[in-house]
């Protein structure tokens, strides 16, 4: 038991350095070939911060894990809204732009009721419900719709601040090949004894992906939305987890399922409508307390929130 919580403990290590090393080394050699810092940002910045919840998820759908796979993301994307939205807004109130409330949030809104209509086949007279490549598809081209939309409406925002150095061509490609390889190793170390322990202790796998993956792989999420409210950068704390959002569901959910088809068991349906409870939540409090920011008492209900759904689970 100890071994498999010391390997899972190096396996979010592992992915979260790689990550870090794959920002730093791609950043470089995108510098080096003179890319914009928009590009960087909405690419290889957003694909780092992500990294943890790709890597697991591949492995989990790989795997046959496929509640690991879909607990990682929905938990993930709970996460992200009530947790670490919850602590940056602790941090510092969040003002929140008109394109974020217009635009962003119910683009996330809407991914998440793509889950519903597209996980829930019985819906729809068929026999069972199952994520398949086709769906994984549709996830896909709502995704580059969303690239899109980024590129051309959000050309002169702020993005995440990225490495000014541009390393030798050596040490750009051995962070790159050491970031990556991190992240493979890494990603096997957690869903391995994440699923292991989860046997061990008579728990779901997809109560372990709900929250125990969820929450390590979201941790660069939540490192650079706390920072971002720290350093008043209020707009990369609510764009990170709105686009992480996104990200999660469109391009890694995508993704996975592209490759595995997937089971759909319907008790995740109630894990996905709080996420939309929560989003439309979000989306009205930009119009109570001060207009358009979330205040620190919003911020203090949604971590309360957390820590009842984390009750709640083990006790259904």
């Amino acid at each position: 038991m100890w071994l498999w919580i010391v390997l899972l403990i190096v396996g979010f290590v592992f992915i979260i350095k790689g990550a870090d090393w794959l920002i730093d080394g791609s950043s470089s050699l995108a510098r080096k070939y003179h890319l914009s810092e928009l590009t960087i940002g909405l690419t290889i910045v957003a694909f780092g911060t992500s990294a943890p919840e790709l890597v697991v998820s591949l492995f989990a759908s790989a795997g046959g894990h496929g509640q690991v796979l879909l607990g990682n993301i929905i938990g993930s994307n709970i996460f992200n809204l009530l947790l670490i939205l919850g602590i940056s807004g602790l941090i510092s109130p969040i003002p929140i732009q008109d394109k974020t409330i217009r635009n962003e949030i119910p683009y996330s809104i809407f991914a998440g009721m793509l889950i519903l209509v597209l996980g829930n086949d019985s819906w729809f007279s068929a026999n069972d419900n199952i994520l398949r490549w086709y769906d994984g598809a549709i996830f896909l081209v709502f995704f580059l719709f969303f690239l899109l939309y980024s590129y051309r409406n959000r050309k002169d925002d702020l993005v995440p601040e990225v490495p000014a150095v541009v390393f030798g061509s050596a040490k750009t490609v051995l962070l790159i090949l050491a970031g990556l390889i991190l992240l493979v190793v890494g990603g096997r170390l957690v869903v391995e004894n994440a699923v292991k322990m989860a046997q061990s202790f008579g728990i779901s796998e997809k109560i372990i992906g709900l929250t125990l993956i969820a929450g390590g792989t979201s941790l660069p999420e939540l490192a650079a939305s706390a920072v971002a409210a720290w350093k008043k950068r209020s707009g990369l704390a609510i764009g990170n987890v709105i686009g992480s959002n996104i990200f999660n569901i469109l391009f890694i959910l995508g993704t996975s399922v592209t490759l595995t088809s997937v089971p759909y068991p319907p008790s995740f349906n109630m894990d996905v409508i709080l996420y939309l409870i929560v989003s439309l939540v979000l989306l009205a409090s930009m119009y109570t307390g001060v207009q358009k920011q979330f205040d620190r008492w919003e911020a203090a209900i949604f971590l309360l929130l957390y820590c009842g759904y984390i009750v709640f689970l083990f006790f259904r």
